[in-house]
């Protein structure tokens, strides 16, 4: 007999925790909060949260959802998630920046060196286009005894056209060497970066997380 106390002692105790271990909490339609050992019934077609006993959520059980509304809710989760995308890549940025310059002097000689490394690189295209169109012109000289004669070699003929689109690959990769905007525009907003940066201190801002784009039960 008084095993069975016991035994029913036990139990009795453990009920509660069990009921509290799988508490459940929602808004229901009306606006109002809902808790239960169980899902109440107002949290019936709405989303419900199962809770641990320290209050911390465990899993979330959406309430049926019609086609827009779920339509609605993927595209904002899409959208948070791209926002944080956006911000994880700006955080790593900023914390690149900070670690390559600590002026804005910094910036300033690292924009120079960068257009001079796009002189000499200029410079070395406009050397490579001086040399092809020396070639070309034997080419064409080659060209000029077969004219009103035989016809010229299929030689000849191919390397007047691979030397002809060699220079104009060459010029049009010259064109866009003597552009300098987007180096320039490159290193302009470093230096709004870094400003902006140490107005907060240099410190980088830790980009907040996007929310679960979907919950870990549904109900269909």
């Amino acid at each position: 007999m008084h095993r069975y106390l016991v035994a029913a002692a036990i139990a009795a105790f453990a009920l509660p925790q069990a009921a509290e271990a799988q508490s459940y909490r929602c808004t229901g339609k009306d606006g109002k909060k809902y808790y239960g050992a169980t899902i109440p019934t107002q949290c019936i077609g709405v989303t419900v949260e199962q809770i641990s006993q320290q209050g911390v959520v465990i899993r979330r059980i959406e309430g049926q959802m019609s086609p827009e509304e779920r339509a609605k809710r993927d595209a904002e989760a899409k959208a948070a998630e791209e926002r944080e995308a956006v911000a994880k890549e700006d955080a790593r940025r900023n914390r690149a920046l900070l670690a390559t310059y600590s002026s804005e002097a910094d910036i300033e000689a690292a924009r120079k060196r960068a257009i001079d490394d796009n002189n000499k690189g200029i410079e070395e295209i406009q050397s490579r286009i001086d040399q092809l169109k020396k070639r070309l012109d034997g080419f064409n000289k080659e060209m000029e005894f077969y004219q009103g004669k035989n016809k010229p070699p299929a030689k000849l003929a191919e390397d007047v056209r691979e030397t002809q689109a060699s220079v104009k690959a060459q010029e049009d990769q010259l064109a866009k060497k003597k552009d300098v905007s987007a180096i320039n525009a490159r290193y302009d907003e470093d230096k709004k970066r870094f400003a902006d940066l140490q107005k907060g201190g240099g410190v980088v801002p830790a980009p907040t997380p996007a929310p679960a784009a979907k919950a870990a039960d549904k109900k269909k």
